[in-house]
């Protein structure tokens, strides 16, 4: 079966192409899961449901899409929102620039378009937070167009369907895995289509141990008739994490502890979270925090004393926590909104990162 190669989509076989056109619409229509996104044909639901399923598992996002759906049922009521109040509804699904990238463009399409998510692709890839593969859905699922929408699992099942042996994670070959879809996606049906390559990423291409048998393509795929579908795709191995050790401190004043809201930018931008300092070479343990809190924020602490590890992982990033139980000595009086001291009942009414959640989970005894 031929390899395929860049500048050769216009030229694929069609007897192939509409092969798995027909075979993969019939499959995905007897055979996709049933998900509350899928019971509507609105572009807003389609829009966050799409934003929440980036980097997070279906069955973690069934919860959270009903849960925002229920808070802000239209866009316009997500474009008034506040934004502590939209974070809240995040928290826990981490990545929290998907959200305010949401927010923001869910304002843009109230205010420069009447509330009505644009049917012309052009015109949606102006909104901020919606590139390609959004834009691809939302005007394929939504509005029935003939529009590719690739993401890490379409680019799976083409990169085995075509042999297509380069690295899936750089942009020049997402570019290529696009002029694909614009060859392959037909005009009759192309919502059940793209959704139907989304599932069959999801459920039988799988990253390992690909379900060959169960394909509903497997007579069309070079990969498998080559016999090479467990070494495609290509894609370079990610970096290490980078490690770094963080101080966090529980700051009491009574039955009171202190939390911070973060800057605007940066990681985890705007959430609240217990103090925190990255501790310096050579520095005795929970003294770069100590240094932090009477610098930047005038709290002097005394009878500090390790309490627990914690540990969490982003991206490229893990944190090494070493928490301390800080007692407060004294205050300056400051007319800062960004400090607040809570009750840990109280706490569950601020948007709280992963990382730091796990922490309370500790305190708690969780």
């Amino acid at each position: 079966m031929a390899m395929y190669r860049a500048g050769d989509w216009n030229d694929l076989d069609q007897i192939k192409v509409l092969g798995v056109q027909r075979e993969l619409t019939d499959w995905y229509g007897k055979n996709h899961r049933k998900l509350p996104w899928r019971e509507t044909s609105d572009p807003y639901y389609i829009w966050v449901s799409e934003v929440m399923l980036q980097q997070t598992r279906v069955d973690t996002v069934i919860p959270y899409f009903l849960n925002f759906i229920e808070k802000f049922p239209t866009m316009e009521d997500l474009a008034q929102a506040h934004e502590e109040e939209v974070l809240k509804a995040w928290e826990g699904l981490g990545y929290y620039s998907r959200v305010r990238n949401l927010q923001r463009g869910a304002k843009v399409v109230v205010e420069q378009y009447g509330g009505q998510v644009p049917k012309d692709l052009q015109e949606i890839k102006k909104i901020p937070g919606i590139g390609p593969y959004t834009a691809g859905a939302v005007l394929s699922i939504a509005y029935d167009q003939a529009v590719p929408a690739v993401d890490g699992n379409v680019m799976r099942v083409f990169s085995r369907l075509f042999c297509i042996e380069d690295d899936i994670s750089e942009g020049k070959t997402r570019s290529e895995m696009e002029k694909i879809g614009r060859v392959v996606v037909p005009r009759e049906n192309p919502s059940s289509f793209n959704q139907g390559l989304m599932e069959l990423g999801a459920l039988i291409c799988t990253p390992t141990s690909p379900k060959c048998i169960a394909c509903p393509v497997y007579g069309q795929c070079c990969a498998a008739q080559r016999g090479i579908q467990n070494e495609l795709p290509i894609k370079k191995k990610k970096q290490a994490a980078k490690e770094v050790q963080l101080e966090v401190a529980l700051v009491w004043n009574d039955d009171k502890v202190l939390i911070m809201k973060r800057p605007g930018d940066g990681l985890l931008a705007s959430l609240w979270a217990f103090p925190s300092a990255v501790r310096e070479e050579g520095w005795e343990p929970g003294s770069n925090i100590i240094a932090v809190l009477k610098e930047e924020y005038g709290i002097i602490v005394d009878d500090i004393n390790y309490v627990f590890d914690a540990q969490h992982v982003f991206t490229h990033l893990k944190w090494n926590m070493e928490v301390y139980d800080c007692k407060l000595s004294s205050t300056v009086e400051l007319d800062y909104p960004q400090i607040q001291w809570v009750t840990l009942d109280e706490i569950g009414n601020y948007a709280i990162p992963t990382a730091f959640m796990k922490v309370l989970r500790k305190i708690d005894g969780g």
